[in-house]
């Protein structure tokens, strides 16, 4: 029996549900084109639509008399109970201080339909906490006066079980065929819709089945995008007197283009600023250069896809766009992996996008190192036409050429660094070389190069190391001040100044790593030899105890078996020492012999020259002369031009 406080609950829970509906109020020449409206403005498919007409419309004669369609449409209540009921699921599962999913409660619902002569029930079961159909309440509003027959106990049943979206038989009435509803079908001209319209039965006539609705668009010949979900919408909530889709064209999927997918930043204003630990941004750290190194996969064409064809609601074929391919940009020092799809850096260097074609360049080129480039870090060749700011730094793979100055700056390379005007360091500048040195003068700098260090003016008040040569070169070649240090040679014009109170020391004959490298393993091959004796002595107690007793315990055994592994591991490392420290060995007595300082005009007094470990300082000016180890001393002999080394222009360098 239906009660008020039945009623007043069912008209809360209903309240709940209106207030979380949006309706839209949308003018238009067609019905199908105020539900396009409203599907955009709602944010949701047409289908998902229900609506009300305010006002129909008319398409007119002629062009006249021409009237437009106004509606208002909204989501349907279900579909938004379910859309909140998967929100509320998806924030609870992404909450981390939320341990449980919490439901969106849900009542039960009933359906009662006529269709021929006989009564159907539908019951769709609670959700959550919700309330389950109450069974006098679908048994009260299934009686009916022209009932000629309703099983109230499988009501019962259905009420609690549910029919699983299915309408379940439950009984029988007097059917009066003139009172059933009717329905005309109406399809498109184009095929791409068919609706119905239908007028509510009326006493003693039945409802429109979902079997003959699919019926009837069959019987036209629809064939195609049979919209079941909504021919069961329609069932369930019957819209009368309006047309309602129940089938759809299938519409063509046309094919995606194809498309370059980028693996590095193509826009060099999204490239960011470096931030300090402290959050202050380094504006020396622009981050303009993106590094990228041989094999490095700089792109991929993402291959366009086929189309997918359709079909009108009468099976006409609806022809899908395949999509269009694009060409791989393919620039500079690029190369096509296997996959004939990834574009990959042939060489170290920079990449960039430059008229759409991807680029690696080995030299990356500035017209100066300051506030506008930033510290630059490049793996390839740096070319800076100008000078490099006091404060900034260069750090390359290949060679670092700069036709300017460089100032209290560090530079590193792996290859040659050539710098046409010289260096200024001020105490604060240090240069580092995998290669070699060019410069025209140093000034108050560490520099150091694994190979050469070439100079045209003079090297003043610096720290300057070569593990070959460093040769001064020009009519203002000299060394004043500072330790300069080459494993083979030194030669300049002057060395040292004339007033003296300079400090000028000079060092060839030796490899300090070779030395240094010397001295550990003699002290490892000291400490192993050591070891192996501790071993041997194992060896032999333990062979000997097992001549007197003809076997060993098996610890003991296990013990022997261990030492002799031991032994042949430290034998083996011992073999690998020696023949490093003859390698060494033979490298130094070959330094013996070619180690010299040559000077072509004057080396004052106060210059210490050190050739191998032996000095020889300088009291009294000394001209045209070479310094040279020879028996535990260092000898002096009269300067030849014919033995001044040229080790020619650095490689790859490109002077203007």
């Amino acid at each position: 029996m239906v009660t008020l406080d039945r009623l007043r609950i069912d008209m809360e829970k209903q309240l709940q549900i209106d207030k979380g509906i949006t309706a839209v109020e949308v003018i238009g020449d067609t019905l199908d084109e105020c539900l396009a409206d409203a599907a955009v403005q709602l944010e949701t498919k047409v289908r998902n639509l229900e609506y009300e007409v305010i006002e129909k419309g008319f398409t007119g004669v002629i062009g006249l008399m021409k009237k437009p369609w106004r509606i208002k449409v909204y989501e349907n209540p279900s579909l938004i109970l379910k859309k909140k009921n998967i929100n509320a699921v998806s924030s609870e599962s992404d909450s981390e201080e939320v341990a449980e999913v919490q439901v969106v409660n849900m009542d039960g619902m009933y359906f009662i339909r006529r269709f021929g002569s006989n009564i159907f029930v539908k019951v769709t079961l609670p959700v959550g906490e919700g309330n389950p159909v109450n069974p006098d309440d679908l048994i009260n509003d299934a009686r009916r006066p022209d009932n000629t027959n309703l099983d109230e106990e499988l009501l019962k049943k259905l009420a609690k079980e549910g029919t699983n979206d299915d309408y379940v038989e439950v009984g029988a009435f007097n059917h009066i065929s003139a009172g059933d509803a009717v329905m005309a079908v109406d399809l498109a001209k184009d095929e791409m819709q068919a609706t119905i319209t239908v007028s509510a039965p009326t006493a003693g006539g039945s409802d429109i089945s979902a079997d003959r609705i699919i019926n009837a668009l069959t019987t036209q010949g629809v064939v195609a995008g049979i919209e079941e979900d909504k021919i069961k919408a329609f069932v369930d909530t019957p819209v009368y007197n309006v047309p309602y889709e129940v089938a759809a064209a299938v519409l063509p999927q046309h094919g995606t283009d194809g498309y370059i997918e980028y693996k590095f930043e193509t826009d060099r204003s999204k490239l960011k600023l470096k931030e300090t630990e402290n959050g202050q941004v380094d504006f020396k750290e622009l981050n303009l250069i993106q590094n990228v190194v041989a094999g490095q996969p700089l792109a991929k064409k993402i291959l366009p896809t086929r189309g997918k064809g359709g079909k009108t609601i009468m099976g006409r074929y609806l022809e899908a766009k395949n999509g269009k391919d694009i060409s791989l940009p393919l620039g500079q020092n690029t190369i096509l992996d296997k996959d004939g799809c990834t574009i990959l850096a042939e060489k170290n260097g920079h990449v960039s996008l430059v008229s759409d074609k991807i680029n690696v360049e080995e030299i990356y080129e500035v017209q100066g190192v300051n506030i506008k480039t930033g510290n630059i870090t490049y793996m390839g060749t740096v070319l800076c036409r100008g000078d490099v700011e006091d404060g900034f730094s260069i750090k390359a793979d290949g060679n670092v050429e700069i036709y300017g100055s460089v100032g209290r700056c560090n530079i590193e390379a792996g290859g040659d660094i050539v710098i046409s005007q010289g260096v200024m360091g001020r105490d604060e500048c240090e240069i580092v070389t995998s290669k070699s040195v060019w410069a025209r003068f140093i000034q108050n700098a560490k520099v150091t190069a694994e190979e050469y260090i070439v100079v045209n003016d003079n090297i003043m008040n610096s720290d300057v190391t070569a593990m070959k040569k460093i040769l001064l070169k020009g009519k203002r070649a000299s060394i004043i001040g500072g330790k300069v240090f080459a494993t083979e040679e030194i030669s300049a014009k002057n060395i040292g100044s004339s007033g003296g109170g300079i400090e000028t020391i000079l060092a060839v004959g030796y490899d300090p790593r070779k030395k240094q490298r010397l001295t550990e393993l003699q002290e490892m091959q000291s400490n192993l030899v050591k070891e192996l004796e501790e071993i041997e002595l194992n060896i032999q107690t333990l062979e000997n105890n097992k001549k007197v007793r003809r076997s060993l315990p098996k610890e003991k055994e296990e013990s022997l078996n261990n030492f002799i592994a031991q032994k042949s591991d430290l034998v083996a490392q011992n073999d690998e020492m020696t023949k490093e420290i003859n390698e060494i060995n033979e490298r130094l007595r070959e330094l013996k012999v070619v180690g010299c300082v040559n000077a072509s005009g004057t080396v004052y007094p106060g210059v210490k020259i050190y050739v191998r470990d032996e000095l020889d300082e300088v009291r009294s000016e000394a001209k045209a002369v070479t310094f040279f180890y020879d028996n535990g001393f260092v000898k002096r002999g009269k300067f030849d031009p014919s033995q001044v080394s040229d080790v020619g222009g650095p490689d790859g360098y490109s002077a203007n």
